[in-house]
């Protein structure tokens, strides 16, 4: 069974829950006030009705004809049952009759005789509409809280919405290799909550991550460079080796040992973002053009438009060579090479890349190869991706789709697309500031020169 994805912000959320307690709580409090009013108003009307049955007892007393007076009757037979209790005992009292829709107020009093004087009044007038203009403020006030408590909330959880997305987005940045960010400074604020800690906790997170991939990074280096004299020797004695297929096989597994070393190397310097471009303004077309025909004279280059770049010809040049190197190897012919402006595509007509670079780029030795019997060592890209980020380009892959079939089916071949800026970085790693012209400078008006 699917459960359907309910997503809400912390927001709502907020917002709902503040106003359902403000809810609850207008809801309870108007309850009580309602009914202390009520029994307050009606506590007031018992004995205001005490007085008038009083008065009426004297007045029946007083008078000849014993003719009841103020709407008093004698022994009325609709008498409440506990009130007739109470005065057949001897004693005065009032009561409350709740069961129709409207309250009345009883008052008895017991006669000479053992005659009853009673007296009825509806609790209507002046108390019933007081009483209802309470419960009006009441509801309004209630509604009043509800609203105020959901705006309340929207506030407070906007702000703490908005220090969560900044602090996303900066563990985003982190997760992308921008190891100069810290989710503490991006959200900002004055208010120290837990939201904080979250942010100090990621942020020591990060620091012993790229600790520890900075030590990984110094061991390789390290490794790569003591190699790297031993390895020398070793492709110099295997030359001196005489003729014949072992001494080929025994040439081949050094010369591949060395390139592996230097791959690592230049790997290392890359990842310790030392790296500078030196700059020179170069035709793309016809550098691109040149460097694959030499490189692979079967790949197929078309300028569709030349362009001036400002690069690293030596930087530029490893990067195509890599990418037309990767494309000649995992691929199937034609191979094709196209440059547009400051735009340079490389396609192959083979399988494509692997799901996994596509999703996460170019990762250090790991190839498109099912097994370990590849001819490569997964470092070809890893640094065509290290020199673009040298440059300030922009180096991207896709898988094109095949002819006939729709663009999320199966694969006709591998595109990696080399986006140079308009502007490249200086030997420092910054981006130079454009060039704003100066105005030329305005000729002062003389003016006319008055003889007198």
């Amino acid at each position: 069974m699917i459960r359907p994805d309910l997503r809400t912000g912390v927001r709502w959320k907020i917002s709902v829950a503040i106003a359902a307690v403000g809810a609850l709580i207008a809801v309870a409090l108007s309850l009580v006030v309602h009914n202390a009013a009520r029994v307050s108003m009606l506590d007031n009307a018992r004995d205001v009705q005490i007085d008038r049955i009083l008065l009426a007892q004297r007045w029946y007393e007083s008078s000849k004809n014993r003719d009841p007076r103020f709407n008093s009757r004698i022994n009325d037979p609709a008498l409440p049952a506990e009130l007739r209790r109470l005065v057949r005992d001897g004693r005065r009292g009032s009561y409350v009759d709740d069961e129709g829709d409207t309250p009345e107020i009883w008052a008895a009093v017991p006669l000479a005789g053992g005659d009853v004087l009673s007296l009825r009044t509806e609790f209507t007038g002046r108390s019933a509409t007081v009483l209802k203009d309470l419960d009006r403020a009441l509801i309004i006030g209630s509604v009043a809280v509800v609203f105020g408590g959901s705006a309340l909330g929207v506030l407070i959880g906007g702000q703490l919405s908005r220090r969560l997305r900044k602090a996303a987005s900066a563990a985003r940045n982190v997760a992308r290799g921008d190891t100069g960010v810290r989710v503490r400074e991006a959200i900002g604020g004055i208010v120290r909550d837990e939201t904080d800690d979250l942010a100090r906790a990621v942020d020591s997170l990060t620091d012993a991550l790229q600790a520890r991939i900075d030590a990984e990074r110094r061991v390789t280096a390290d490794i790569a460079h003591e190699l790297r004299t031993p390895v020398t020797g070793l492709v110099t004695a295997a030359e001196l080796l005489p003729p014949g297929r072992p001494s080929e096989l025994v040439r081949d597994r050094a010369q591949a040992l060395r390139t592996l070393v230097e791959d690592v190397l230049e790997v290392a310097r890359l990842d310790g973002a030392s790296e500078r471009a030196e700059l020179q303004e170069i035709l793309l077309g016809e550098f691109t053009a040149r460097r694959v025909t030499a490189l692979h004279p079967d790949a197929v280059v078309r300028v569709v438009h030349e362009s001036w770049v400002s690069t690293d010809p030596r930087r530029l040049e490893r990067i195509i060579g890599n990418l037309v190197t990767n494309a000649v190897k995992y691929g199937v012919d034609p191979v094709e090479v196209t440059v547009e402006g400051r735009v340079v595509r490389v396609r192959d007509h083979g399988p494509g890349f692997p799901p996994a670079l596509l999703r996460e780029g170019p990762s250090r030795f790991r190839t498109g190869a099912r097994d370990r019997a590849g001819t490569g060592h997964g470092l070809g890209l890893t640094i065509a991706a290290g020199q673009a980020r040298v440059l300030g380009a922009r180096l991207t892959f896709r898988n094109a789709a095949a002819e006939g079939v729709a663009p999320h089916g199966e694969a006709g071949g591998a595109v990696a697309v080399l986006w140079l800026p308009e502007q490249a970085p200086t030997v420092t790693g910054s981006f130079p500031l454009p060039v704003v012209p100066e105005e030329p400078p305005r000729r002062r008006r003389r003016r006319p020169w008055n003889r007198g």
